[in-house]
């Protein structure tokens, strides 16, 4: 009897508000590939898309600073880490994946990019800050397989010259790797992250305004708005919103836990094209997405049993 009492007062207790969060955080990232597509097929350069995605996003999380009063900290120390994340998870990636955004379905891209967290894994073994099992291993294979199955057949893509520009995105996946290594092995624990990723966002919309300027890629805002004003506002707002909760979840339930944002984000990118889109993917497209998405979760780190 007290067993059961026992079990179903576990059963009560489960906080549903981080499942909430993770769906929350993964649709809304999901759109952000869509969104990428509508501004560049405008005709927006992608160097200026990047820099107001930059800039728009340090304009959402600056006030959200001062508002707690924690602002990003301007030392030696911290600019070098402005630096990284403003090359390696904002200026290169973001300009790699605007310029195969108009070139390749958004479904896609979600699907490339859901390749960080294998390459995580595998550039964590090679650091030597994780452990090699046989289970992640052949996720990862998996996650290389479902790359495989979307370039090599001829019928894969709607276009066999897309193949050059889904690299382009498997690029800024290794980008966003980097980032994510080092965040996590340089970034010290009770770094206010909200704080860290607004310097980040600032750094990187200041090295790529000349580039845009000297390029004449700088998209000059127009009013009234145009669908390219409308994808830049709602990608600032997206994006910096989405990992303003990932953060937050990170702290809340885990980097573990967290890590389920994943799926949601590849799944969510995907279908969120066809909506915008209508877009229609081959049996091998399909065939990558399950075999990605079963490759994430051998590679996904699991929590242990709590005895």
């Amino acid at each position: 009897m007290n067993i059961g009492s026992k079990g179903t007062s576990r059963f009560q207790t489960i906080d549903l508000v981080p499942y909430m969060m993770v769906f929350t955080v993964g649709i809304t990232w999901g759109v952000t590939f869509s969104l990428a597509r509508i501004a560049a097929e405008a005709g927006a350069h992608p160097i200026g898309l990047a820099f107001w995605q930059a800039a728009g996003g340090a304009l959402v999380l600056l006030p959200v600073c001062l508002y707690r009063k924690v602002l990003p900290r301007i030392n030696w120390q911290n600019c070098k880490r402005y630096m990284v994340i403003a090359l390696a998870g904002t200026a290169v990636p973001g300009t790699f994946l605007f310029y195969a955004a108009s070139r390749v379905p958004s479904g896609i891209l979600a699907i490339t990019v859901s390749l960080v967290p294998m390459l995580t894994y595998v550039f964590a073994l090679i650091l030597g800050i994780d452990k090699y099992a046989n289970k992640r291993f052949v996720g990862i294979m998996l996650g290389f397989g479902a790359i495989l199955l979307l370039s090599l057949p001829e019928s894969s893509l709607p276009d066999p010259g897309m193949v050059k520009w889904m690299l382009l995105a498997l690029l800024a996946s290794v980008f966003y790797t980097i980032e994510n290594i080092y965040v996590d092995i340089s970034i010290p624990q009770g770094t206010d992250l909200v704080a860290l990723l607004a310097g980040g966002l600032c750094v990187a919309a200041l090295l790529l305004a000349p580039i845009a300027f000297s390029q004449s890629a700088f998209v000059t805002p127009q009013y009234p708005f145009t669908e390219v004003e409308w994808a830049i506002i709602a990608m600032a707002f997206v994006s910096s919103t989405a990992y303003a909760l990932f953060f937050y979840i990170v702290k809340k339930s885990g980097a573990v836990f967290a890590s389920l944002v994943g799926y949601v984000i590849t799944l969510a990118g995907v279908f969120w094209g066809m909506l915008f889109f209508g877009e229609s993917h081959s049996i091998w497209v399909w065939a990558a997405l399950a075999t990605m998405l079963v490759g994430m979760a051998m590679v996904t780190p699991r929590e242990k049993p709590v005895l």
